[in-house]
């Protein structure tokens, strides 16, 4: 029985155990050397992201309120591929913050508390493990204490994340009144379309919209973004929200499964919405932060389209969709904290001209950005492919109606970033930024990704071959 819950909970044991290394090393002063401390927490990373790969057997633990299956083990590694990465391109942010230690304890706390949402097969253990990844989020948003928009970004981010967790508690009060016991498999077995367990559902659902930044509940998310340091922000926009994403498909389609005539109507209003305001917002936008805040809220309505497709892929499709939105993001925000950190520079009008001063970083920002626009050649095409294909098997024409003219309107939105960065003429020349062989790396492995992913139809169908078997 130990043997076995070492191997099940596999990820879960490797991260607690490099929180531990990481309170020894700063009782042991290694982290007034951040350089080797650094090379330390990256060698953790790698080891952490091989070791997910190593066959893992599906179970159950402590009377199924833990279990794990092929699927719930690769969303696990796809937000280890994102936090190695984010990692890596934040060393010098990281080194230079002089508080590298509690960045990463606060960081590992927060994917902890991931694992566990994700493998989740109870309400209660659900709530706990998405309380245990948003409260250090809002410290690492305030990390930087000598800004006040840091600072600010901190509050905000509290204070929101405190009114959707009293949201999501009322609501799983409601459900327990309903249905009398919150393991997932009593749900879906007594659980009916009636007014109480309705007005669970809704509660629940704001509560998981607030922290997926789904419109209306997205208030909070161009503030946080801009306000908090940027590898924070980007962990926020990418393993932080993809990791709600993947929880939040297997509540809706197992267990509010019986729901889903209700949801139905729900999920695509939220939809169109999110996309709408999303791309309208970021049309508005100057600030690169605000602007890929407002771009992750468009984002998300995309995926709600895949998910209104309640069938099998639907998981394919966002999962599919959430790893191409990983290595797109991740280039995005990369990129502007090598700048921001060099130069200052934020703002769309800075970028002007940034094509002849540093053609590396403007290639792969347009290659990102037209993944994001579901361009072709590039993955992201495919991704919002299969997501609006997904849709079409609900029969919401309407949805995807909505979906078509905000594809066309987010081609335009990333054009605008485009053709400052290639056509038009530069205010202040940007200098030459210097190039660390980590971001190097990152940029690369995201360019790789975003260009392969959309003809290797063998992760694809992976993918389909895991999702299948639930």
């Amino acid at each position: 029985m130990i043997n076995e819950s070492i191997i099940i909970l596999r990820f879960e044991w490797l991260i607690a155990l490099m929180i531990v290394v990481l309170f020894v090393l700063n009782l042991m002063g290694v982290d007034k050397n951040p350089k080797r401390f650094m090379n330390i927490v990256n060698a953790m990373l790698v080891i952490n992201f091989v070791a997910g790969f190593i066959p893992i057997k599906d179970g159950y633990l402590f009377q199924g309120f833990y279990h794990t299956t092929a699927l719930i083990v690769l969303e696990k590694n796809i937000l280890n591929l994102g936090l190695m990465l984010i990692a890596f391109s934040a060393k010098q942010w990281i080194i230079e913050s002089k508080r590298p230690a509690e960045f990463f304890i606060l960081m590992f706390s927060s994917v902890l508390g991931m694992y566990v949402m994700l493998s989740s097969g109870h309400i209660l253990v659900l709530y706990l493990g998405l309380e245990l990844s948003s409260l250090p989020l809002a410290a690492l948003a305030a990390f930087n204490t000598d800004s006040r928009k840091s600072s600010e970004a901190g509050v905000k981010y509290i204070l929101s994340s405190a009114f959707s967790t009293g949201i999501t508690l009322f609501g799983i009060s409601l459900l327990y009144g309903a249905v009398g016991n919150l393991g997932f498999d009593a749900i879906i077995q007594h659980i009916h379309e009636d007014a109480l367990t309705l007005t669970a559902f809704v509660f629940i659902l704001a509560g998981f919209s607030f922290k997926m930044s789904i419109v209306p509940f997205h208030m909070w998310t161009a503030d946080v973004f801009e306000g908090a340091p940027t590898p924070v922000t980007n962990y926020l926009a990418v393993v932080s929200k993809g990791s709600v994403i993947f929880i939040f498909i297997t509540v809706l389609y197992t267990v509010f499964g019986k729901l889903e005539n209700a949801w139905l109507l729900a999920i695509s209003v939220l939809s169109v919405l999110s996309m709408t305001v999303g791309n309208i917002f970021a049309l508005r936008q100057q600030n690169l932060k605000r602007f890929l805040a407002f771009s992750s809220i468009a984002q998300v309505g995309f995926v709600l389209v895949g998910i209104a497709g309640a069938s099998n892929m639907g998981t394919d499709s966002v999962v599919y969709f959430l790893v191409i939105y990983l290595l797109s993001n991740i280039a995005l925000f990369s990129i502007v904290e090598a700048i921001s950190d060099e130069t200052g520079k934020v703002t769309i009008s800075d970028y002007k001209g940034l094509y002849k001063s540093n053609p590396f970083y403007a290639i792969i920002f347009t290659v990102a950005l037209f993944s994001l626009a579901g361009v072709p050649p590039t993955a992201g095409f495919f991704g919002k492919l299969f997501l609006l294909t997904s849709g079409m098997g609900s029969g919401m024409y309407v949805l995807l109606g909505f979906a078509t003219i905000n594809l066309v309107l987010s081609l335009y939105t990333y054009l605008r970033v485009v053709k400052a960065m290639f056509i038009d003429p530069e205010e202040e020349r940007m200098p030459l930024i210097k190039k660390s062989v980590l971001t190097n790396f990152v940029l690369a492995v995201c360019l790789i990704g975003i260009i392969i992913l959309g003809f290797a139809g063998v992760f694809y169908q992976y993918i389909d071959s895991i999702s299948s078997q639930l």
